[in-house]
């Protein structure tokens, strides 16, 4: 981004009819320029919101820092450079680079990083902080050569990176790799040396700009995507499965096909952190089975499913998938080596990214890899991630077993020995709550999406409640797959917020949310803030069997109605926490 680019992104998004996100940026230097495009980046990730970047007083990082537990800010961003730890680390003040002066600026710099760390120990956990360690090169200081690491330094940097351990131990405080940009591009100059020495200022355009949009990235996360399809024959691994046969194909280093061995390699840690693996291939289902039988296949086969092996086009095993997963297309990476395929399937599902695999290409290869890894990052793997894979095939097992019952539909969900835990009040404390919100499509009251801090104050309102709903039956345990967050009194509840898992779908969970806000508060009746959107027609559906018709918006559910038309549940409720 130019910098004309980012103060027209600014001007343009000024509006004082949106709701304020205010982020704290906290440096020792002169910060305009990374200012300005942290402002940008972070306007571009956050549309509906008015974004105020303000800064605190120069050269005095950990002070600052101190200050954000008092502090209005929504969010925060740190940039810390060396000259932060000693002034002597820098270009701007004069002091003595000789050998008893870097002794003591070893000694004062790790004095200095205990005090930052004290001061980010106590930065409050509901706002997100973003952390960039310093990104700019040493001054030349030490007895060494510059390409030559000399023991002050190691000794420095070393001090450097047990802050960072320390700190990350704090869920909200994320750091920021700044070597990223060379993995995807060659890296731009970074020092500013005039602008340093005349105003202050470190950074070269390109690198405040590089900067601004990391720190933004780590302080407002994009959505990770939650399933990846992919094709087999030149993808998954090397050859024509059908033309030399499933003991031939290859994937390793000895066969020059090692790039498909890395992609295994990389699927399989994808599924082992809670991302969908499903397979659409033009082949025949028993060559494909007996490739997966290998007892070198880095993708075991259960750690795949669906499997869509067969003729027809690959669009419509895509569909199939999709339906399976019940996600939408753009929730969804297809990785294919056909260029005419990937075609194919964006043009039936336009919303889905659809990347190609070139194995000629190892540069793009090489890229792929990182470009996979960060459509599917998260800052943390909740419990729930780790059991999304076997609970979608307990789900087709449950989806199953009610179509062969049929008209007896209520038979088997008494039989399905379901469980139901909700847990009043702890939503703040646990972060499932969050990303349920934030990702949650199909079953939402009303799309409103929120940030942490926005999250916290939101909970922290008099007379606020939230409800977390785990389930588990015979089939296989789902997690925490529902959240409800309103205010209630004696007299009125409200919902303003409530969404639920499509993996919980067909098991009337829906309906044990409302029955335990009615026991557990005496309204007579609940207001729901429903607002249509273009996904949470499966709420308006379930709203329509109480109303007679779908809501356009907000509306009331007495007591009676509800209990005169829920339907017989089935499932054991035990109570966890109140």
């Amino acid at each position: 981004m130019q910098f004309r680019e980012a103060l027209k992104t600014i001007q343009e998004n000024s509006s004082t009819n949106r709701p304020t996100c205010r982020v704290l940026l906290v440096t020792g230097f002169t910060p305009l320029h990374l200012q300005t495009f942290l402002q940008a980046h972070l306007q571009r990730l956050l549309p509906t919101k008015q974004l105020v970047v303000s800064t605190r007083l120069y050269g005095d990082l950990a002070e600052t820092l101190f200050g954000i537990e008092s502090s209005t800010a929504d969010m925060c961003a740190v940039a810390l450079e060396w000259p932060d730890l000693d002034p002597r680390l820098g270009f701007r003040q004069l002091g003595g680079w000789g050998p008893r002066e870097i002794a003591d600026i070893l000694v004062g710099a790790e004095s200095r990083l205990v005090t930052i760390r004290e001061s980010l120990a106590a930065v409050p956990s509901h706002v997100p902080l973003a952390f960039s360690l310093p990104t700019l090169a040493l001054p030349p200081i030490f007895h060494t050569p510059s390409w030559q690491l000399s023991a002050a330094e190691i000794r420095l940097r070393n001090a450097v990176g047990e802050l960072a351990l320390r700190i990350s131990e704090k869920p909200n405080i994320r750091f920021i790799n700044a070597h990223s940009q060379q993995v995807a591009e060659p890296p731009a100059p970074i020092f500013d040396f005039k602008g340093e020495l005349l105003a202050g200022l470190p950074y070269t355009s390109s690198h405040a700009d590089r900067l601004g949009q990391l720190l933004a990235q780590i302080l407002v996360p994009a959505q990770p995507k939650k399933g990846l399809i992919t094709d087999l024959d030149d993808t998954l691994w090397a050859g024509i499965a059908g033309e030399i046969g499933p003991q031939s194909v290859s994937w390793d280093l000895a066969s020059n096909t090692q790039l498909h061995g890395l992609y295994q390699q990389l699927l399989r840690a994808l599924a082992e952190q809670g991302v969908l693996i499903g397979v659409a291939s033009k082949n025949d289902p028993d060559i494909v089975e007996a490739a997966f039988r290998r007892n070198d296949i880095l993708l075991p086969r259960d750690y795949v499913f669906p499997v869509e092996v067969h003729w027809n086009a690959k669009s419509e095993s895509v569909a199939k998938i999709l339906d399976t997963w019940n996600i939408d297309a753009d929730s969804v990476v297809f990785v294919d080596d056909s260029s005419s395929e990937i075609a194919e399937v964006q043009a039936a599902h336009p919303g889905m990214e659809c990347i190609r695999f070139d194995a000629q290409d190892y540069a793009g290869a090489h890229s792929l890899l990182y470009r996979l890894r960060d459509l599917f990052a998260k800052p943390t793997i909740t419990e729930e991630d780790g059991m999304r894979r076997e609970s979608l095939r307990t789900g087709g097992v449950f989806r199953a077993g009610a179509q062969q019952h049929g008209a007896s539909y209520e038979n088997f969900l008494r039989e399905a020995e379901s469980k139901i835990t909700p847990d009043f009040n702890n939503a703040a404390a646990n972060r499932r709550s969050l990303e349920l919100v934030n990702k949650t499509n199909q079953f939402n009251l009303n799309g409103i999406r929120y940030t942490e801090s926005e999250w916290h104050s939101k909970l922290s309102l008099p007379g606020s409640f939230s409800l977390m709903v785990s389930y588990r039956d015979k089939y296989g345990p789902l997690g925490v797959i529902a959240t409800l967050v309103g205010q209630a009194t004696d007299a009125a509840l409200t919902v303003n917020t409530w969404v639920m898992s499509c993996r919980a779908f067909g098991r009337r969970i829906e309906h044990q949310c409302l029955k335990l806000l009615l026991e557990r508060f005496p309204a007579p009746e609940i207001l729901l803030e429903f607002a249509p959107t273009k996904r949470n027609g499966y709420l308006r559906e379930f709203s329509e069997s109480f109303l007679g018709q779908k809501p356009d918006g907000p509306f009331k559910l007495s007591r009676t109605v509800f209990l005169e038309k829920c339907p017989m549940l089935y499932h054991q409720v035990e109570m966890d926490h109140d």
